[in-house]
């Protein structure tokens, strides 16, 4: 554990504090120790006095606090954020109209934006990073930057960059910047915590800075504007970020504040759950920059009077592939084209860390025809910085494992991820109760609950957060060192993609991490793809799953990974789904509805044809019938049976009393007061289509079948139109040789379903 540095975990926390009493009882015998005497901070409870003001109490509370001494309020404020405020409230550059073309630097707000501990900084690890094999797909090619510097960046995009702590792009950014940078379209899949945010940033907002003030919309200058006094204006941003989540969109509004830092461009965050007369006033300022949610754009976009995006010139879809998954799908389709966006002036940008098929399909819309396609490693892989334990633990013991390894780990920011929001609520009262420093999200939490939360985590006040997988899709924040899967995700819960998203959540650009995993005989429908997973980054597999390692694989992680046969690829699974089919036949062996069987194989069961039946008629492919459907044949009279030999497969099957043969037609006859069948009475109820035919001659002989008269030694033609249609007259001949059917539904074959021989029924 030394190699992964745990030992430094507690730096990612607040100084510690005076540890509080022990309570009096704790629920497990084997919690000995309070969690403050291993180092957690004091737990802090939720600030409801806080959370039951409104906005104009909030405000004016905040006012106060403004006026007087604010030492220790600013100490607790993330960002430039306190308790109870909005994240779509955080402070930005406001541009003044006496500027130049460059802003002059404000110290204070710096601090609040680039300071260490409120954004993520590259690690240590960078250089595993940047190993990462990075593929270009299509017809387009781009040439890679190697450094910041080369890429022709504004210099005041370039020092924001210094000043966020991006010293050396990252694979994704080598390859976006320049791409960007020639007005691609473009499609990019890269991991989770590779830079992507900053990869879309730091190009488009260079771009446009050397012609801002020609492109930006008239607004009020907003170091005059009064709200409620002053005449707002509608929005007509620039530029256009899509996000899933809340949490998301409002991280991507964080970095889009660092970035346009110094400049003219005024960023803005909409999304569900927030005060939409806030978020409205906000716009009435003017805005180049807009993040939001689909559900609260959608809102704004039938609002024309408050938004329009007749200057749009990008559009960015980021984590696309949980926009399809979130039943976001209409909504993003209307973002895309359903507003007063000029289609050909817009450049598309989509971002994920995996591209399902349908978002394949919605860049195939939108998207030009040569846009450029770059993809970051395996689409839905992970790397070598994040540690990947699985530990095995009943569902009954999860509660008890997860004490032991919160007691037995040096205290650091924590994300532990369930399936249930439920779940959630349980584990965080379970912890809380224990004294640990928690706190938790999930849907069901209102908006302002999860800010705070989120913000309480980031500022290490409550370093554990107990959170749902989709909560907490995308979120980047700093020294989160350990995740731990108290519940794996189900293939309903999202899959192994859910669980590479989940590790992401650590070991971001070139930091370490340590990921955890409670798994039990629940889980097996994930274990395959885990272990192959683990095996891709040479981590070490527990005993428990040695039975799913591939072939030429070690328990330590040895082996070729060239060879590690994952889910096909997108494209792959389109071209398989053009194949085969109803009636294909490049699907004999995977459709047999109307397929060709394959040669010289007898179905199991007795429904295909018999060896030493006479070759068959091709019949119409599609299935249960053939070219015309027949009437049902007549009942048979009974019959003297001559011996026959034993039945086998591929020798003559004794004559068993009624019923006519599927595709072979019966002479008229009784029926058998006490048949020796053990498949009862004749199918005579089946009802098919009425049509006229010939009547069947009554001396014609058959093959063996259901209640055919004998013909020991004479084999006939198949009918070639379907069920119980009457036969030509029979021909003696020598046994031919049989000759595969063309269907097996409705083959002729001499009567394996009642052969009293080995095999078969």
């Amino acid at each position: 554990m030394s190699a992964w540095n745990t030992e430094d975990m507690a730096s990612a926390l607040p100084d510690p504090v005076t540890p509080t009493a022990a309570p009096a009882q704790i629920a497990s015998v084997a919690a000995k120790v309070n969690p403050q005497e291993a180092g957690w901070v004091t737990k802090v409870g939720y600030d409801y006095d806080t959370y039951n003001k409104s906005s104009k109490e909030l405000l004016e509370s905040q006012q106060g606090q403004l006026a007087g001494p604010a030492a220790d309020d600013n100490e607790d404020a993330v960002g430039g954020l306190r308790q109870g405020d909005w994240a779509g409230n955080a402070a930005i550059y406001q541009w003044n109209d006496e500027y130049g073309d460059v802003g002059p630097e404000f110290p204070e707000l710096e601090k609040q934006l680039f300071g260490a501990a409120n954004h993520t900084r590259s690690g240590i690890k960078f250089e595993k990073i940047d190993m990462i094999d990075v593929f270009q797909e299509g017809s387009e090619r781009i040439k890679p930057i190697q450094d910041f510097k080369d890429a022709g960046l504004h210099p005041v995009m370039l020092r924001n960059t210094q000043l966020a702590g991006y010293l050396k792009p990252t694979p994704i950014q080598r390859y976006t910047l320049p791409a960007i940078f020639e007005g691609k379209d473009l499609i990019a899949c890269a991991q989770t915590g590779s830079g992507k945010t900053a990869a879309f940033l730091i190009p488009i907002l260079s771009k446009l800075m050397g012609k801002a003030k020609k492109l930006c919309a008239p607004r009020p200058n907003p170091a005059t504007f009064e709200p409620g006094v002053s005449t707002g204006v509608r929005a007509e941003p620039l530029v256009l970020i899509v996000a899933p989540t809340r949490e998301l969109a409002t991280q991507i509004f964080d970095e889009a504040r660092r970035f346009c830092y110094r400049t003219m461009f005024r960023p803005c965050a909409v999304y569900g759950g927030g005060p939409i007369a806030e978020q409205i006033a906000h716009l009435q300022k003017g805005c180049d920059l807009l993040i939001g949610t689909p559900g609260r754009l959608v809102d704004f976009i039938n609002r024309p009077h408050l938004l329009t995006l007749k200057r749009l010139k990008y559009m960015v879809i980021d984590e696309a592939d949980e926009m399809v998954q979130s039943d976001w799908e209409n909504e993003l389709k209307q973002i895309m084209s359903g507003g007063d966006q000029e289609e050909g002036n817009i450049t598309y940008l989509m971002f994920s860390a995996t591209f399902p098929k349908i978002c394949r399909e919605l860049a195939e819309q939108h998207l030009a025809h040569n846009h450029a396609r770059i993809r970051v490693g395996r689409a839905g892989s992970t790397h070598d910085n994040i540690k990947q334990d699985v530990i095995y633990a009943e569902a009954h013991a999860k509660r008890q494992c997860l004490l032991d390894l919160l007691m037995s780990m040096p205290p650091a920011r924590t994300i532990i991820f369930v399936n249930s929001k439920r779940t959630a609520d349980e584990i965080d009262d379970f912890l809380f109760n224990l004294n640990f420093p928690c706190t938790s999200i999930h849907g069901d939490r209102t908006q302002r609950e999860r800010e705070d939360s989120l913000r309480a985590f980031r500022k290490g006040k409550s370093p554990v957060l107990i959170a749902t997988g989709v909560s907490a899709r995308g979120l980047d924040i700093h020294n989160v060192m350990h995740v731990i899967n108290y519940d794996l995700p189900s293939p309903q819960y999202g899959g192994i993609q859910e669980y590479i998203h989940r590790i992401g959540r650590t070991g971001r650009i070139g930091n370490l991490g340590l990921a955890t995993s409670f798994y039990n005989s629940r889980d097996s429908d994930l274990a395959e793809m885990l272990v192959k997973v683990m095996l891709e980054t040479r981590q070490v597999i527990p005993d428990f799953l040695h039975e799913y390692i591939p072939e030429g694989f070690t328990a330590d992680g040895e082996g070729d990974i060239s060879k590690l046969q994952f889910e096909p690829e997108e494209d792959e699974e389109e071209l398989a789904d053009n194949g085969g089919g109803w009636g294909n036949d490049n699907a004999a062996a995977a459709d047999p509805w109307g397929a060709p069987n394959i040669p010289e194989v007898v179905a199991p069961g007795g429904w295909g044809a018999h060896p030493d039946a006479a070759p068959a008629v091709p019949l119409a492919s599609g299935g249960w019938g053939a070219a015309q459907p027949a009437e049902p044949a007549p009942q048979p009279t009974p019959v003297a049976q001559p011996p026959q030999p034993t039945s086998q497969w591929g020798a003559a099957a004794p004559i068993q009393p009624p019923a006519g043969q599927w595709g072979t037609p019966a002479p008229p006859a009784q029926v058998s007061p006490q048949p020796t069948s053990s498949w009862g009475p004749p199918p005579a109820a089946m009802r098919v289509p009425q049509v006229h035919v010939q009547p069947p001659q009554p001396t014609a002989p058959l093959a063996s079948g259901w209640g055919g008269q004998a013909a020991p030694q004479t084999q006939l033609p198949p009918a070639n139109n379907g069920w119980s249609t009457p036969a030509p007259p029979p021909q003696a001949a020598p046994q031919p040789k049989a000759a595969p059917p063309t269907n097996s539904w409705s083959a002729p074959a001499a009567d394996s379903w009642a052969s009293s021989g080995g095999g078969g029924w």
